[in-house]
C-alpha cells in the first residue's frame, strides 16, 4: 500500500541533498511562456520500479516537462544529476522544477549559513536543469511559533538568493495545513505570502490540497494576484481514503468538484502562472499511467 503524500514528505525531509553554479542565462525562461508538465509523484510506484520506462511512456503521451519528487543522497530516482539530465535529454524531456524539502536542518543558525546538504541540493538542481527549487513542507513546530516562523521565512528569502546565484528561484508548495492553521489570528498561508519576497520566493499553488479544509484557489489568486508562478493542477472528489485526511482525494481533471478549468483560466489571466504541473495521487478505476494520459488529454483540450 502506498504511503500518503504527507508521510512521504515527512520521511524525505531528512534526505535533503545537491551541485555547481551555472549562469542564469542557461535557465532563464522567456517571460509569459507556459509550461505543461507532470509531477512524477503522480506515477511514484512506476518511477520506483522502472523510472526509465515510465519516463518513456510519459514522453510518448506528449509530455515535455516533468517535476521530480525523489532526490536522495544527491541522486534523482537513483541517477546522478548528470546521468538524469542525459536521460531526460535523450527522451526530449525537461525538468523545470522539483520538490526537495527544506527543513530546519538546511540552515546552520549558529553560522548563519546554509548547510552543505542544502548547498548541494541547489547545486544538483542547477546541474539537472531546474529553474525552480520547490520546498513542499513546513516543519510542524514552525506552525505554532510565530517568531520562529518569521525567522524561517527569512531563510526562505535567503534560499531565494542562493538559488538566484545559480540562475534559479526558490519556491514553496502548499498542502492543507496552511489554510486551517492560525497564528496570531492570521492564517498560516497569509503569513507565508506576506513575509516572503516575490522576487526571491515563488509560490506553487496546489489547488487540490486545500479544498477539504475550505481553501478556495480562485479566492486566493484574487487576493494575491501575480504571486503564483507555478500551479499543481488537480481535481478532487469526496473519499473516505482521503490523501490529506480531510475527506477528499484527487481524480482525473474536470471530473471532480474543484472547478479546475475555471481556476486554470484565472491563473493564466491574473495569477502570474506560467508553469502548470498536473498531479494526481489517487486513481479510482485507473492505473497511474492511465490517469496521467487522461489528465494530459484534458489539459490539451483546455488549450495547452
Amino acid at each position: 500500500m502506498q504511503s500518503s503524500r504527507r508521510n512521504f514528505l515527512k520521511s524525505s525531509a531528512f534526505a535533503v541533498a545537491g551541485a555547481t553554479m551555472f549562469s542564469s542565462r542557461l535557465f532563464a525562461m522567456p517571460k509569459g511562456k507556459e509550461i505543461l508538465g507532470i509531477q512524477l509523484y503522480s506515477v511514484r510506484a512506476d518511477m520506483s520500479k522502472a523510472p526509465l520506462d515510465t519516463l518513456k511512456q510519459l514522453a510518448s503521451m506528449g509530455y515535455k516537462n516533468v517535476e521530480h519528487a525523489n532526490y536522495v543522497n544527491r541522486k534523482f530516482y537513483g541517477y546522478t544529476p548528470v546521468e538524469f539530465k542525459k536521460v531526460l535529454d535523450d527522451l526530449g524531456l525537461k525538468m523545470p522544477s522539483g520538490h526537495t524539502v527544506m527543513g530546519k536542518q538546511a540552515w546552520d543558525d549558529g553560522k548563519k549559513e546554509f548547510t552543505d546538504s542544502w548547498k548541494h541540493t541547489v547545486e544538483d538542481a542547477a546541474t539537472v536543469g531546474q529553474q525552480y527549487v520547490i520546498s513542499p513542507w513546513l516543519d510542524e513546530g514552525l506552525r505554532k511559533d510565530y517568531d520562529g516562523l518569521l525567522s524561517f521565512l527569512d531563510v526562505f528569502n535567503k534560499s531565494g538568493e542562493l538559488c538566484k546565484a545559480s540562475g534559479m528561484k526558490f519556491g514553496y508548495h502548499n498542502h492543507n495545513f496552511e489554510f486551517n492553521t492560525m497564528i496570531n489570528n492570521m492564517k498560516l498561508y497569509d503569513i507565508i505570502l506576506q513575509h516572503t519576497d516575490p522576487k526571491l520566493v515563488a509560490q506553487q499553488l496546489d489547488i487540490g490540497n486545500m479544498y477539504g479544509v475550505g481553501g478556495r484557489a480562485a479566492e486566493i489568486i484574487k487576493q494575491y494576484p501575480d504571486r503564483f508562478e507555478l500551479m499543481h493542477v488537480k481535481d478532487e472528489i469526496k473519499s473516505a481514503k482521503s490523501e490529506m485526511g480531510d475527506g477528499y482525494e484527487s481524480t482525473v481533471l474536470g471530473t471532480g468538484v474543484v472547478g479546475t478549468k475555471d481556476i486554470v483560466d484565472l491563473a493564466r489571466k491574473s495569477g502570474g502562472t506560467s508553469q502548470f504541473i498536473i498531479e494526481q495521487e489517487s486513481y479510482q478505476d485507473k492505473t497511474p499511467i492511465e490517469a496521467a494520459k487522461a489528465d494530459y488529454e484534458v489539459m490539451k483540450k483546455w488549450g495547452f
